[in-house]
């Protein structure tokens, strides 16, 4: 069962009576946002994340405070190592999964946007990137490049000797480096080709899709076997406005589309009859679209409702 923040608050207060255990809820809360990115980006899946949470919350409360030397490394340290077994029940799950599976989007507030690095950590292109590394490998990935936490302190979340901790990031890297996004595009030019794209589909101009849209774009759907969507990737400008502007017209009276900030990137919610029925997460490289995540499985739904909080 996935524990949301005010919720954890709630599992704290009745067992934090004395002073030990309200320095251990005060710890806890204050590095809360931190130790969710670094579980959601090991993860992929926000549900999974609050689980891990609730699980180093209760180490946590059995850990005698005085010998701790630094709180957030020593959290950061029971997430990882919680997550890190989560992630390989999560691997044999996704195996048996109908269709492509994409991360669960999260709602982010705009000013993610400004801390580029965590931006790009959190995008759902840098994901699927992640989705290709072992899971250890995937840990110290996100523990280095994206917190910049001490290699030393690495090898003891992962159970592994400091020297192989580096070689296992410089091998995470060159692989990541090798499919990572190209680059990170202007707010102004990010703004402009979202607009665009928006105007095309809510009008389903093909000429102005297909002005919009990189030669080589790819267009993901994941409806988990709940919902119908595209069954495999879908490659090119021509197949992927086609299929955007096929069956528009009988659906129009009852679609809206809003903009949003999904995984600190530009995206489009797509409400049918006011209800959420597909998010559009869309990444854009030199001003044209490269990449369409449309998530549509219900399951991976709920966290478009209300911001959630990711932080380094």
């Amino acid at each position: 069962m996935s524990v949301h923040s005010e919720r954890t608050t709630d599992t704290a207060g009745p067992l934090a009576p004395g002073g030990r255990m309200d320095s251990a809820t005060e710890a806890f809360l204050a590095h809360r946002n931190l130790l969710f990115t670094v579980a959601y980006e090991m993860l992929g899946s926000a549900a999974d994340a609050e689980d891990v949470l609730q699980e180093t919350w209760l180490r946590w409360v059995g850990v005698d405070l005085d010998t701790v030397r630094d709180q957030r490394a020593y959290l950061v340290r029971i997430t990882t190592r919680q997550a890190l077994v989560r992630l390989r029940t999560l691997r044999r799950r996704k195996e048996s999964y109908v269709g492509p599976w994409l991360p669960e989007p999260l709602l982010t507030t705009p000013d993610v946007a400004e801390d580029v690095e965590l931006a790009d950590s959190v995008s759902m292109a840098m994901l699927l990137v992640l989705e290709t590394l072992a899971p250890t490998e995937r840990a110290v990935f996100v523990l280095r490049e994206v917190f910049d936490v001490d290699y030393d302190e690495i090898a003891e979340a992962v159970d592994k000797s400091t020297a192989a901790v580096r070689q296992i990031a410089h091998r995470a890297r060159v692989h990541v480096a090798a499919r990572r996004p190209r680059g990170v595009a202007s707010a102004a030019e990010t703004r402009d080709a979202l607009d665009a794209f928006q105007r095309a589909v809510e009008t389903g101009d093909l000429q102005h899709l297909l002005d919009v849209l990189a030669p080589d774009v790819v267009f993901l759907g994941d409806g988990g076997g709940v919902v119908q969507a595209v069954p495999k990737p879908v490659v090119g400008a021509d197949k992927v406005a086609r299929l955007l502007t096929a069956g528009r017209n009988k659906i129009a009276a009852v679609v809206s589309l809003q903009p949003a900030h999904v995984n600190a990137y530009p995206a489009l919610i797509l409400r049918l009859d006011g209800e959420i029925d597909t998010v559009i997460a869309v990444r854009i490289d030199d001003g044209l679209v490269t990449g369409l995540y449309a998530v549509r499985n219900p399951e991976k739904l709920s966290r478009v409702e209300r911001e959630t909080a990711v932080s380094r």
